[in-house]
């Protein structure tokens, strides 16, 4: 089951590449940013990425460590670790590989981050005590994750226009998952500590996206949502935007919440 579920997620990211690029403007980057931010990046330190998309959070890294640093980035999407190449072409301090970070095996890093990777792990707490362990001892972990229910509005307006244009049930809720207990600033420094790090700081940082109707379906398309749109016959996708823009738009909803903890520890 785990195994069809990470080949359900890869294909989502493998679909959503190009779109995701096109969303990152208005969300990606300033998460990345905000999470580099925080991870305090030297020059020359040694940093591993994991699930680094097209580079949100491993791009900026790369610019904080210089040339004589060093980042690993990691994702298990081919398209999306060919975009960040695109991307980072000016960067020869960035290497990026198309690999599962949950058995990645080098360590030693100063510095391991992961912006809005680590529920997506088939086990969230062996993958993330895993990539504590490619930490050097005294070097800094930084992991971000939604807050409550960032980004489940869109969801919610998403399910019931598929279920409508297809003639579908709509899709029932996702199984319960850590993540919905730790995502909260107090048990998610809770859960960090368990993991065996210490200095243990959540940052929270608020953001919000402007729900045009560009921007809302990039959040379809250029997310992990994209994976409930691939279910769809193609040629009703056109259907699903119109019936799920116009749900967002009977409900009011002008703004979609995106605010993430930014979760650091010491190993």
């Amino acid at each position: 089951m785990a195994d069809d579920r990470q080949t359900e997620i890869r294909g989502a990211f493998d679909a959503a590449a190009a779109d995701f690029t096109a969303l990152g403007e208005h969300l990606w980057e300033p998460i990345g940013a905000a999470a580099v931010a925080v991870a305090d990046l030297q020059p020359g330190d040694r940093v591993l990425d994991a699930c680094c998309g097209t580079g949100a959070s491993a791009i900026p890294a790369a610019r904080s460590v210089g040339p004589s640093g060093h980042v690993d980035a990691v994702d298990l999407s081919g398209p999306m670790i060919d975009e960040l190449r695109r991307r980072s072409g000016d960067l020869p301090q960035l290497q990026a590989h198309q690999a599962d970070v949950t058995t990645w095996a080098t360590g030693g890093y100063d510095v391991v981050q992961s912006a809005l990777g680590i529920f997506f792990f088939p086990d969230m707490t062996a993958g993330t005590d895993h990539l504590i362990s490619r930490t050097r001892p005294g070097g800094r972990v930084v992991f971000t994750i939604w807050r409550g229910d960032s980004m489940a509005a869109a969801r919610r307006h998403l399910r019931p226009a598929i279920a409508e244009v297809t003639n579908a049930p709509p899709v029932p809720p996702r199984p319960p998952h850590l993540i919905d207990q730790i995502n909260q600033p107090d048990p998610y420094a809770a859960w960090l500590t368990e993991r065996g790090l210490t200095d243990v700081e959540v940052t929270v940082h608020e953001h919000a996206l402007t729900m045009t109707p560009e921007v809302a379906w990039l959040v379809i398309i250029g997310s992990g949502f994209r994976g409930e749109l691939a279910k769809v016959p193609a040629e009703l996708h056109d259907a699903v935007r119109e019936r799920y823009l116009a749900s967002l738009a009977n409900e009011g909803m002008s703004r979609l919440d995106a605010t993430t903890l930014i979760g650091t520890g010491r190993r």
